[in-house]
């Protein structure tokens, strides 16, 4: 149990590295000011985050009347987080230091074998990012791991994760933890991508949101008053499970979701082949409705309609105030246009309706702050239990979109 002379230091320390990350280069002086602490406790705080490493002087003010003072802002790469998005075909791992930068990327094919190779690939993938980026693995602390499933927190292992064998068999937290030698946090890939866009994308000046990604599965993540809804089991958002759509009573319908057998893109393929005799991909189908197919232009207003009607079960359920549409379907303009239409005529309530601005980065873009958010809490905040830090946004100048 930690005292409570030790417990008022660790929140003064808290308060004081937030203020530094959010306003510096800033003095020991506005630093008083700005966390209401007496300046002899900031500069004893002060000197302690100097000495570890984690702040440096940046130099004096200017400019002002009387003598300058010293500047201090955040060591940036002090310490790095790993974003890492796990998905059936690809998996990206991103290096990001303390300031919220990008410093690595890469990208590669997800290994096929699934279960332990997969996390033998992610430790790999991660450490080369790192070597990439010049950085000693040592100053690497956390990871957060996006997945195409529901992370069991009794197990480790990943549940409904089909696209990626054997996960849901083995305690997959464990045999990452092993691979990269540090603490890991696992959350589902669509939970991440909701963080993300609330923290660096369209989203960031709501407080009540949702992203829907639309593809080859259809999944939600649902932030209330900030906070992302992960529910009893951690399935709060397995929107495919929506019992419309196919029938919901169809022993299918428990494997896949009756939603997502209908709205998904294999089921606006079956239903393309089914009222043209013709088999095509998505890609396909949707270059047929630009060209006037009205096959393909039912088939898209069809599931146009589906998705208006999952949208407003969320409206109804916890009244977000945007709704951020994303994935593979997701990303289609025209798509989003028929949604919209649709919307308006099943629903009462206005909701905004935006597109993914982080686009396939989303899940990564949710691991970084997940993972720096960690990072932050365990180093300037520890015993303290869930202290929120208000990060900067994601700086990645390579990723269009990003802020």
């Amino acid at each position: 149990m930690i005292g409570s002379k030790k417990l008022s230091r660790q929140f003064s320390r808290s308060a004081i590295m937030q203020a530094i990350v959010a306003s510096a280069p800033i003095s020991r002086a506005s630093l008083a000011k700005e966390v209401g602490l007496s300046k002899q406790t900031v500069s004893e705080i002060v000197y302690d985050l100097q000495s570890e490493g984690w702040i440096t002087e940046t130099g004096r003010t200017s400019g002002h009347v009387g003598r300058t003072a010293t500047t201090y802002q955040l060591v940036p790469d002090a310490a790095f987080v790993c974003g890492v998005d796990l998905g059936g075909t690809k998996v990206r791992a991103a290096i990001i230091d303390l300031s919220c930068r990008v410093v690595s990327e890469l990208t590669e094919m997800t290994d096929p074998r699934g279960g332990a190779d997969v996390a033998r690939q992610i430790g790999n993938l991660c450490k080369r990012a790192a070597k990439v980026a010049n950085i000693e693995w040592s100053r690497v602390m956390f990871a957060a791991v996006g997945v195409p499933g529901v992370p069991d927190q009794n197990t480790g292992s990943v549940k409904m994760a089909p696209n990626i064998s054997a996960i849901g068999e083995i305690d997959f937290v464990a045999e990452l933890e092993s691979e990269l030698g540090f603490e890991v946090q696992v959350e589902n890939d669509v939970n991440l991508a909701a963080i993300g866009e609330h923290w660096s994308g369209c989203a960031s000046e709501v407080d009540n949101m949702a992203f829907i990604s639309l593809g080859t599965g259809i999944g939600a993540g649902i932030i209330v008053r900030g906070h992302i809804v992960h529910g009893a089991t951690g399935a709060a958002g397995e929107l495919g499970f929506l019992p419309f759509g196919a029938d919901p009573f169809d022993p299918a319908s428990l494997r896949t979701g009756a939603f997502e057998r209908q709205a998904g893109s294999f089921g606006m393929i079956n239903r393309y082949a089914e009222l043209s005799g013709t088999k095509v991909d998505v890609r396909q189908l949707f270059e047929l409705a630009q060209v006037g197919d009205a096959k393909a232009e039912t088939v898209l207003d069809e599931t146009a309609r589906l998705v208006a009607r999952l949208i407003a079960t969320v409206g109804a359920m916890v009244d977000p105030s945007m709704v951020v549409i994303g994935g593979s379907i997701g990303h289609r303009p025209e798509f989003l246009t028929r949604i919209e239409v649709a919307l308006a005529a099943c629903f009462p309530n206005p909701i905004a309706i935006r597109q993914s601005e982080l686009g396939e980065h989303a899940a990564l873009v949710g691991g970084a702050a997940v993972g720096l958010s960690h990072l932050h809490q365990s180093v300037f905040a520890a015993g303290l239990g869930a202290i929120a830090f208000d990060l900067p946004q994601l700086c990645a100048p390579n990723w269009e979109g990003v802020a």
